[in-house]
């Protein structure tokens, strides 16, 4: 019996591919009806602007067997029968543990993620050639329960405010949920600890403006009906979805790179999918992302000026051992309740 497969032509820098997609007809996005078939075109479609913006890096595949009302896990780990064309880098982790991890340098390397059932794509913020150093600042804006996508586009323009005064040329993109994404480019000099401080700075500084829209509480009974600017995203093995990836979400929604004028209210989130975006993806907004690469030098004076002020180090991911500085890692309201 004929196994149910297809196949796809795929452009690339060593000419056409062809690329096996199995079970072409399963339905991914139930609500909708795109199958896996269907995704796998969307992202030859956008696999220019897709590698220009998540190629040359480390990047944990987000694999939902079943579709996206399915079970779904992480492969930091190469799966297997990875082609000989797909390249791996060794990445070290903050448990010290050392593994490869894929990397995409063309766009049939993200149609094999596919065909091995990846929606989402979860590149780090360093490049292959340079782990320990990440060339991206990013920072995730994140709406909490009581505010929603609206809350996220002040907050995000008051950002690119603050990362200009800062000498950062600043970059938006939906996240394909509840909130905005906002990217700087850098030059490579510091580690993780020097970025991530220098995102906390920024965060500060945008919640010194904003202090009843915005928040860096780590925890959550403490930021309120307020936009949560997740700082902890710049951590070691943190990451979040990648320019031009789908998320699991009913309507196939896409983590959408834009211009910043079209940041303004009324802005839908909804209206960018896997259906929609090809068609924005020739006029890439995020283009010109890494022509011009600024420093952190003034995010990092920033920072040291707060913590002279008694503002220091906020709490890393649970999986991160404790770090120099770090306060407790216990959430405040159970803290008053243990004994001293």
């Amino acid at each position: 019996m004929a196994s149910d497969a297809t196949t796809i032509e795929v452009p690339g820098p060593d000419g056409v591919r062809e690329m096996r997609i199995s079970s072409p007809g399963r339905v991914l996005w139930p609500a909708v009806g795109i199958t896996k078939l269907e995704y796998a075109q969307y992202l030859v479609s956008v696999g220019e602007a897709f590698v220009a913006a998540n190629g040359g890096r480390p990047v944990a595949l987000q694999r939902y067997p079943d579709g996206v009302e399915g079970e779904q896990f992480f492969s930091k780990s190469p799966p297997k029968g990875v082609p000989d064309w797909i390249r791996d880098t060794m990445v070290t982790f903050p448990s010290g543990r050392k593994h490869p991890m894929l990397v995409i340098d063309e766009p049939a390397a993200a149609v094999w993620m596919a065909q091995m059932n990846t929606i989402v794509f979860h590149p780090w913020p360093s490049l292959a050639g340079d782990i320990d150093h990440p060339d991206q600042l990013r920072l995730d804006l994140d709406p909490q329960p009581g505010r929603d996508f609206q809350d996220a586009i002040p907050a995000a323009l008051e950002l690119r405010s603050v990362l200009q005064e800062a000498g950062l040329d600043a970059f938006v993109k939906t996240s394909g949920n509840r909130g905005l994404h906002v990217y700087a480019p850098i030059v490579p000099q510091h580690d993780f600890i020097g970025v991530r401080h220098a995102v906390i700075s920024a965060a500060r500084e945008l919640e010194r403006r904003m202090p009843d829209a915005v928040t860096t509480a780590w925890w959550k009974e403490e930021r309120g009906e307020r936009v949560f600017v997740d700082f902890n995203q710049a951590a070691r093995d943190r990451t979040i979805a990648a320019a031009y990836s789908a998320r699991a979400r009913p309507e196939a929604t896409v983590s959408t790179p834009l211009n910043w004028d079209e940041v303004a209210p009324g802005l839908d989130p909804l209206a960018f999918t896997v259906r929609t975006v090809p068609e924005r993806a020739a006029a890439d907004p995020w283009a010109g992302f890494g022509n011009a690469r600024g420093t952190i030098d003034v995010l990092l004076e920033w920072w040291e000026r707060d913590v002279e002020n008694g503002q220091g180090e906020l709490p890393y991911p649970p999986e991160h051992p404790k770090m120099p500085g770090e306060p407790t890692r216990v959430q405040p309201s159970r803290a008053k309740k243990e004994p001293g």
